[in-house]
């Protein structure tokens, strides 16, 4: 069983579709990322997910139950939208203290220290909030939405303003959610760094569907059947290359990409050594040797335009 699971999901607002048979899966323990430009139906898919929005027609399901009418359910899962949830009137320590009694958490002072430490706010944890900056009140805001341990936690563009730094340290923070507390994080925004540095898959929503979906390995090229590009120095040794290379069994194919270019996918992923050295041995001199795989901003560019060219 998959902890989140989306069937053809379809939502429209006032006669305009926001999204349109929308499907995907998310692995127990991963941290999937939900790209999208603003607007893009990223927050609405949230929100039916978690049982706040009525489908117009497909299925959901997050740890195998509807949320919205499976309250045993909604209790393993946590959430962070951009308003945090945290009153500036209380304490870092008695606003964790609040939720906690909210959630019926055994050993609540235990637990707060912990994440306390966990999201590196131990030393200001009785100072009022409204005195915390947005980065900390981020970091707290996700402190609350795990406080009850759940197995997926939501979290709704956690770096959204703030700082190169800030968003680093909320980006280390969502890794440590998934490793040290095994938990599946649902990661909500538009990002695309952010997303490359933590997510092992990603969903790419565009003009209300899925343009894109798979683990970012595999999206990117990184994966057991890598490309690599072979600059040769010389384009005559080109044909003498391609006889040696088609004797090679680590090599899946390979396809010319001009005079002096060959570009062969690896059937073995730590192959490049041999492959350089079967072509040293057959005496053609290489320029370069080049793994090749596409940023995510590519993929995600590529997205948008088929989005905008009125792809299906």
């Amino acid at each position: 069983m998959n902890a989140v699971e989306v069937r053809g999901l379809s939502r429209s607002f006032e006669g305009r579709a926001v999204l349109s048979d929308v499907s995907f899966t998310v692995r127990h323990g991963e941290v999937f990322g939900y790209l999208g430009p603003n607007g893009a139906g990223k927050t609405t898919t949230i929100r039916i997910l978690l049982g706040l929005l009525a489908p117009d027609a497909g299925v959901v399901r997050v740890l195998g139950r509807d949320l919205a009418v499976d309250d045993a359910a909604r209790a393993r899962v946590g959430v962070l939208f951009e308003n945090n949830g945290l009153s500036d009137r209380m304490s870092a320590a008695a606003n964790l203290a609040y939720y906690a009694g909210l959630y019926g958490v055994p050993d609540p002072a235990e637990r707060i220290d912990d994440l306390l430490t966990l999201v590196g706010l131990t030393d200001r944890r009785d100072d009022l909030v409204g005195t915390f900056s947005t980065g900390m009140k981020r970091r707290l805001g996700i402190a609350r939405a795990i406080l009850h341990r759940p197995e997926v936690v939501f979290l709704d563009e956690p770096t959204s303003g703030l700082d190169p730094g800030a968003q680093r340290m909320v980006r280390d923070l969502i890794l440590d959610l998934s490793r040290r507390e095994e938990m599946t994080v649902f990661l909500n925004s538009h990002h695309l760094d952010e997303v490359q540095r933590i997510s092992t898959s990603v969903a790419i929503l565009a003009g209300g569907r899925i343009r894109a979906f798979d683990s970012l390995e595999n999206l990117t090229g990184a994966s057991d059947r890598p490309t690599v590009t072979v600059t040769l120095a010389d384009p005559d040794d080109r044909v003498r290359a391609c006889e040696t290379i088609a004797g090679l069994a680590f090599v899946a194919g390979c396809d010319p990409g001009g005079s002096t270019l060959l570009h062969c996918t690896l059937a073995d992923p730590g192959a490049t050594p041999d492959l350089i050295a079967a072509l040293v041995g057959a005496g053609i001199r290489i320029e370069e040797v080049r793994r090749s795989s596409r940023s995510l901003e590519e993929i995600y560019l590529e997205a948008l335009r088929s989005a905008e060219g009125g792809g299906a």
